[in-house]
C-alpha cells in the first residue's frame, strides 16, 4: 500500500531544501490550503442551495448568501489576513489592493488571487478553480506597496491553483517543479496524487473560443488550419476541447498534452481586445507550465518577462505543450 504524503508534509519536505526558511513561507501556504478546503465545501454545495431554499437572499439560518465568487474572495482573504505572513494582497474581485489590517502582524509576501475561476459556470455544475500567485515584497517598511504587486512573473516565489470539480484537486509549484494533491473529504486532507507533473512534449488537444474564429488574427487561424488539417507536430487532427473555465482548460491539458489559446480578438481592429488578467491568470498558469516542461507566451514575448504596469493589466495567454507552443510562436513571428 502506497503510503499517505499529504500536502503538509511535502510543503515540509521542500522547506528542508531551502537551509535559511524561516517557516513564513511555510505557513503561509498552509493557511491557503485550509481556504481551499472552505470553498471546495461551498462549491460542492451549490446545486442544494435552490432544495435548502432562499427568501428574500436569505437561507433557512436567515443568512445572507453571497454569490459564490464573493464568498470565495472573502474566505481567502479572512483566512489570509492575520497570518503574520503577508504585507499585501490583491484579488480579481478588488479594484485596489487589499492592505493587511492594523492589528496584525505584517509579513513579507504579497499574495495575487482569483478567487473563483469560471464561476459564471457554477449553475451547469462545470468545473471551476482558484488560482493564486506569490510575490515576495520588495519595497521597504513592513507595509506593502502597489509596486510589490507589479512585478513580472520571473519573480514568483509560488503559484498554483485548486480545481473544483468531479474532485477537488490542488496543484502548485515552489519553482521546483509541479505537484498536484487531491482532496480525500472523508480525512479532509490534501494527498500526493500527481508527484512531479510533467506536461506532453506534443499532444491532440487545442483549446479555444472557435466563436471568435473571424476575430482572431491570421497568424492565430493559420494555426488553426494547420492543426484541424493534421500538419500539426502530432501529424493527425487535433481535437477541440473547451470548457469555458481557465482552470479547466489548463488543467486537462496539463495532463494529457496541447495548446490553450486566448488570444486578443480583433472585433476593434484599432484595439485588440485581451481578456485574461496578468497577474491573477497568465502569470501563475504560465509558471505552472513552465515548471513542468511546457511554454507560455502572449503571442510575442514569454508571458512571464511582461513588467505589469497595471493591477487589473490584461494579456493574451497561449500555454501548453513545447511543440505546439513554438509553432505557434514561429507563425506569429513569420507574420510580423
Amino acid at each position: 500500500m502506497q503510503p499517505f504524503y499529504t500536502i503538509g508534509r511535502h510543503i515540509v519536505e521542500q522547506e528542508k531544501h531551502f537551509p535559511q526558511a524561516t517557516g513564513e513561507f511555510t505557513n503561509l501556504l498552509w493557511d491557503l490550503t485550509i481556504a481551499f478546503k472552505i470553498i471546495s465545501n461551498e462549491v460542492n454545495r451549490a446545486g442544494l442551495v435552490d432544495i435548502l431554499g432562499m427568501a428574500g437572499g436569505r437561507n433557512v439560518h436567515g443568512e445572507e448568501v453571497k454569490k459564490l465568487d464573493l464568498f470565495a474572495h472573502d474566505v481567502i482573504v479572512q483566512a489570509m489576513e492575520h497570518g503574520g505572513h503577508l504585507c499585501l494582497m490583491a484579488s480579481e474581485e478588488s479594484t485596489d489592493v487589499i492592505e493587511i489590517p492594523a492589528e496584525f502582524k505584517k509579513g513579507n509576501y504579497v499574495l495575487l488571487f482569483d478567487p473563483l475561476d469560471g464561476s459564471s459556470n457554477i449553475d451547469v455544475g462545470v468545473s471551476v478553480g482558484t488560482i493564486f500567485s506569490i510575490l515576495r515584497k520588495e519595497s521597504p517598511g513592513s507595509g506593502g506597496e502597489l509596486a510589490d504587486c507589479l512585478q513580472p512573473g520571473i519573480k514568483q516565489v509560488a503559484a498554483g491553483y485548486t480545481i473544483y470539480g468531479s474532485s477537488t484537486m490542488l496543484v502548485y509549484s515552489t519553482g521546483q517543479g509541479v505537484n498536484g494533491f487531491t482532496l480525500d473529504p472523508s480525512i479532509g486532507e490534501f494527498l500526493l496524487s500527481h508527484a512531479d507533473l510533467r506536461i506532453p512534449e506534443k499532444g491532440s488537444i487545442y483549446s479555444i473560443n472557435e466563436g471568435n474564429l473571424h476575430f482572431l488574427d491570421p497568424c492565430t487561424q493559420r494555426f488553426l488550419e494547420i492543426l484541424k488539417a493534421g500538419r500539426g507536430p502530432s501529424q493527425k487532427p487535433y481535437s477541440l476541447r473547451y470548457v469555458g473555465s481557465l482552470v479547466a482548460d489548463i488543467h486537462r491539458n496539463l495532463l494529457k498534452g496541447g495548446i490553450f489559446l486566448y488570444p486578443a480578438t480583433l472585433k476593434n481592429p484599432k484595439e485588440p481586445e485581451a481578456k485574461l488578467r496578468l497577474l491573477y491568470e497568465a502569470n501563475p498558469i504560465a509558471l505552472l507550465v513552465e515548471q513542468a516542461g511546457g511554454l507560455a507566451t502572449d503571442g510575442h514575448s514569454r508571458v512571464l518577462e511582461v513588467i505589469p504596469a497595471q493591477l487589473h493589466q490584461k494579456t493574451p495567454l497561449v500555454a501548453g505543450s513545447p511543440a505546439e507552443v513554438e509553432l505557434y510562436q514561429q507563425l506569429m513571428d513569420g507574420g510580423k
